[in-house]
Parts: C-alpha cells; sequence; structure tokens
C-alpha cells in the first residue's frame, strides 16, 4: 500500500506559479513511476505529466509543456509539479498517482494508487 498526501495548492494570479507536492508513504517509493493528473468541474480527469522511477524519462499534457516541470526526489518519497505562468484554465483540483514499475505514463487506468487532491484555482 501507497498513501499519497498533495499540497501546495492555493489560488494565484494568471502569470504566477506554485509548487505541489506529494509525498508517498512507505519505502518503495523509488520503484513507483509518479503522475499528475487534474480534474475541472464538471469536465473529465485529464494528464498533466509524469516521471519514470528513475526520473529520466519525463512526460506532459500539450497543454502544459514549457511551463510546467515535474520531477521527483527518492530519497524524501516526494513528487513534485512546479508550476509557471498560469493560466485561468489550469484551475483544477491536481492529483498525484503511482503506478508500480514503468516508465512515464500518461493513462491514469495504469495507476494503482492516488491521493485525495489539491485545489489550484487561477484568477484572470
Amino acid at each position: 500500500q501507497v498513501q499519497l498526501v498533495e499540497s501546495g495548492g492555493g489560488l494565484v494570479q494568471a502569470g504566477g506559479s506554485l509548487r505541489l507536492s506529494c509525498a508517498a508513504s512507505g519505502r518503495t517509493f523509488r520503484y513507483y513511476s509518479m503522475g499528475w493528473f487534474r480534474q475541472a468541474p464538471g469536465k473529465e480527469r485529464d494528464f498533466v505529466a509524469s516521471i519514470s522511477m528513475s526520473g529520466r524519462s519525463l512526460d506532459y499534457a500539450d497543454s502544459v509543456k514549457g511551463r510546467f516541470t515535474i520531477s521527483r526526489d527518492n530519497a524524501k518519497n516526494t513528487v513534485y509539479l512546479q508550476m509557471n505562468s498560469l493560466k485561468p484554465e489550469d484551475t483544477a483540483v491536481y492529483y498525484c498517482a503511482a503506478r508500480w514499475g514503468g516508465s512515464a505514463d500518461s493513462y491514469g487506468q495504469n495507476y494503482d494508487y492516488w491521493g485525495q487532491g489539491t485545489q489550484v484555482t487561477v484568477s484572470s
């Protein structure tokens, strides 16, 4: 079992930045690839970014490329999402997810564990 706890969400003006963190329990974090997804009100959950176990393989949704950066610190059991140049359309609940093994993966159904989410609101 892996428990994931997101933090770092909040209210920010358009053009601003936020860094989300996702802390994982357990001693096997380094064996999980990790992903960030988001869900806006009335919309389906969308892929944002993912990172392989080693951190060498990354994947991003086209809508966030060049603005968001995913990273991980296996010593701290934490994955991060640095979000710059935020836009109102980035407003959503952001979830981190863990997948046993594998590489960076954009398909939510492949992930085994999910956090509770953190709200990000970008005002215009």
